[in-house]
């Protein structure tokens, strides 16, 4: 096995240690070389085949670790996720090549929790056009809807999920949540109430996603899921675009069978200026923020860090995923 102190380890997010600068020092003390993304942006299949020669290790964002990638990473050991999802790794090309692959689960749950109640409240009440409209001058009187006793549907109950619902704590509203494993015990700590999806979708006033990006999920608020929603209730996904059929959420939303979504992912990102969802009033886009704020960084920072070294020095990592 290669001495860490030889090893080369390519860092692809470009938040990576912007919070906290040890990040990149500890790395670069401990491993020979250290090269990072300046794109700005993920990276490619192409980049990324240009790049992994001679690769040891990579802490990886958003870019397209493909077989065509992997294929090309003759020295890779390990993909270190900064961040849960894995649907842009390619799981099986890894295993095949005895690649291990981490992520950094409940990191960002919190940020990403928060976000959610900034976009839910965001909703009900037209901060922005308030503020849009206070600035030119005007003086509007515009209607809100009180989050108080709603029902908010958790569609996903895992580590962000359950950072929402203790956030819904105080705002003395209903929580229903559907997921195919249930907690009882942080139910009942929490007064969520489980239930099938179909009854959630039909009760809440805002449904609010939570689920992976698998194979099972994709495509899963289709036009039956929508039309199951309680007629003016709201959509918000702060979790992974390939969860939603936009096409059928645009239909929903302007029919007015929802009365608004609030969409931190989407499908293709960035979604581009011609995405019609984009010309919709009742639309509140944000670009895949949920996990931008200091904690979260720092966290996936970290366990990203501490897992990639692991590996590289013939060590079990904490959070496997192959």
């Amino acid at each position: 096995m290669k001495a860490l102190a030889d090893c080369h380890v390519l860092v692809t997010p470009t938040s990576y240690g912007v919070q906290d600068e040890r990040l990149r020092t500890d790395l670069e003390q401990q491993v020979g070389r250290v090269t990072y993304n300046s794109s700005g942006k993920p990276l490619t299949s192409a980049d990324l085949q240009a790049l992994l020669p001679g690769v040891d290790g990579m802490i990886a964002g958003l870019d397209a670790v493909d077989a065509a990638a992997l294929a090309a990473a003759g020295a890779l050991q390990v993909v270190a996720r900064y961040g849960v999802g894995v649907s842009n790794v390619d799981l099986e090309a890894a295993r095949q090549r005895g690649i291990v692959v981490t992520n950094t689960p409940g990191a960002n749950a919190k940020s990403v929790a928060e976000l959610t109640l900034a976009l839910m409240l965001n909703l009900l009440r037209p901060v922005h056009q308030a503020s849009a409209e206070t600035r030119q001058g005007n003086w509007p009187r515009l209607k809100g809807i009180s989050l108080e006793s709603k029902t908010v549907g958790l569609v996903g109950l895992g580590a962000i999920g359950k950072e929402v619902a203790r956030r819904l704590m105080g705002f003395d509203c209903r929580v229903l949540a559907y997921d195919p494993v249930q907690d009882a015990d942080f139910a009942m700590f929490a007064g969520v109430r489980y239930i099938p999806l179909e009854e959630l979708l039909a009760a809440a006033d805002v449904v609010s996603l939570h689920l992976p990006a698998l194979p099972e999920t994709y495509g899963l608020v289709d036009a039956a899921f929508l039309a199951h929603m309680q007629p003016g209730s709201y959509l918000i996904n702060t979790a992974r675009g390939e969860l939603v059929d936009e096409a059928a959420l645009l239909d929903a939303l302007q029919s007015g069978r929802l009365r608004g979504a609030a969409l931190d992912v989407f499908a293709n990102e960035p979604p581009g200026a011609e995405n019609p969802l984009l010309q919709l009033p009742q639309v509140l886009p944000t670009p895949h923020m949920g996990a931008h704020t200091d904690g979260a960084t720092n966290a996936m920072g970290w366990m990203a860090l501490k897992d990639c070294l692991a590996v590289l020095q013939g060590q079990a990592p904490l959070y496997r995923v192959v």
